[in-house]
C-alpha cells in the first residue's frame, strides 16, 4: 500500500500542492479547473481529483508563466469591471442585469449583499468587439431600460447555467455525475418529480458535486446562497427538467442504481443457562430402568432372573 501511495505522489499531486507549484491561490485554482484551463485526473484510492505532474509541467513551460495564467483567471467586481468598459458603474449593472455580462463567481458580503465577480479577460473582449460599441457609449438601449423598469436581473440565472457546464465537464462520460450536477440546481421536489425511484434518488445524492459554501449551514446566508444557486424561473426548471430525465436515462443505461444493502441476520439470543438440579443428600437418584416394563422380560428384570446376553 504504502508503495502505490508513493507511486501516486511522484506521479500526481493535490489540489493544494498544484495550487502551490502553480502559483495560484487556492480560489484560482478552483476557478482554473472549473474553466478546463488544469486538467484533473480522479484518484484511484477513490479521494478527490488530483493533478498529474505531467499537466503541472506543461503549465509552467508556457509563455509568461505565472502571470499569463493568473490573468486568466482574474475577476473584478462591479467597480472595477466597469473601468475596464470605460463605463459607469450603473450601466455596467444595467448591462449585467439585462444578461450581456455573465459572472462567474458571486459572494454574500456582511450584510448578506450579494456580489457578483467576473472574469475580467472576458470584460476586456467585449469591449474590444466593435459591434458592443452602442452599448457602451450613448443613451443606453430602449430595450435594457425596459427590464430596468421591471426589475429583470439574469445575473443568478446565468451565473446557474455557467456552473451547471463546469460541474458536467468535470463530471466527464460518468452519466450519474453528469445527472447528479444537473439534480444540484434543481429544487429537491422536482427532483423528485422527475426521479420517482428512491434509491435512484439517494444515489444521485451520494454523487452530488460540492456547491460553494456561503456561510455556516441552515445560516441566513447560505440560505440566500442556496436560493441563487437553484433553479427557480419557469422556463429554467423545464430545460433542467428536460435536461435531466436525458442524462437519467444515459445513467441507467450505463448500470442501475445500488439497491438497499441486505440486512444482516439478526443475531441468535444466547441460551439461558438453566439452574442445576440439587443433588439429594443422600447421593444422585438411580438412573431410570430403560427396560421395558411389559411381558416376561420385564418379569425377570424385576426379579433379578434375566440371563444375561
Amino acid at each position: 500500500m504504502s508503495g502505490t501511495i508513493a507511486k501516486l505522489d511522484r506521479l500526481t499531486c493535490a489540489p493544494s500542492r498544484a495550487a502551490r507549484e502553480l502559483d495560484l491561490k487556492r480560489g484560482e485554482f478552483d476557478l482554473a479547473v472549473s474553466l478546463g484551463l488544469i486538467r484533473t485526473v480522479p484518484d484511484e484510492g477513490g479521494g478527490g481529483p488530483r493533478v498529474a505532474r505531467a499537466e503541472i509541467d506543461r503549465l509552467r513551460a508556457e509563455d509568461r508563466f505565472p502571470d499569463a495564467l493568473r490573468g486568466r483567471v482574474a475577476t473584478v467586481g462591479t467597480s472595477e469591471g466597469a473601468g475596464l468598459l470605460r463605463v459607469t458603474p450603473a450601466r455596467f449593472t444595467s448591462l449585467a442585469r439585462f444578461g450581456l455580462l455573465v459572472p462567474v463567481k458571486f459572494y454574500l458580503n456582511r450584510y448578506r449583499a450579494v456580489v457578483w465577480l467576473y472574469l475580467a479577460e472576458e470584460l476586456r473582449q467585449f469591449a474590444a468587439e466593435g459591434s458592443n460599441a452602442r452599448l457602451l457609449k450613448g443613451r443606453t438601449p430602449a430595450q435594457i431600460r425596459e427590464g430596468q423598469k421591471d426589475g429583470l436581473d439574469r445575473r443568478p440565472r446565468n451565473w446557474r447555467g455557467r456552473h451547471i457546464g463546469f460541474l458536467t465537464r468535470q463530471a466527464g462520460d460518468d452519466a450519474w455525475a453528469r445527472a447528479a450536477a444537473v439534480a444540484a440546481l434543481l429544487d429537491p421536489t422536482d427532483v423528485a418529480d422527475a426521479v420517482a425511484d428512491p434509491y435512484e434518488r439517494a444515489y444521485l445524492d451520494r454523487r452530488r458535486p460540492r456547491l460553494p459554501a456561503h456561510g455556516a449551514p441552515g445560516s441566513p446566508a447560505a440560505e440566500r446562497a442556496e436560493t441563487l444557486m437553484t433553479a427557480s424561473e419557469p422556463d429554467e426548471v423545464a430545460w433542467f427538467l428536460a435536461d435531466l430525465a436525458h442524462t437519467m436515462e444515459t445513467a441507467r443505461r450505463q448500470h442501475a442504481a445500488p439497491g438497499p444493502a441486505l440486512e444482516p441476520p439478526a443475531p441468535t439470543p444466547p441460551a439461558v443457562p438453566t439452574a442445576p438440579t440439587p443433588v439429594p443428600a443422600g447421593g444422585p437418584p438411580e438412573p431410570p430402568d430403560r427396560t421395558p416394563s411389559h411381558g416376561l422380560l420385564g418379569w425377570l428384570h424385576r426379579r433379578g432372573l434375566r440371563r444375561p446376553g
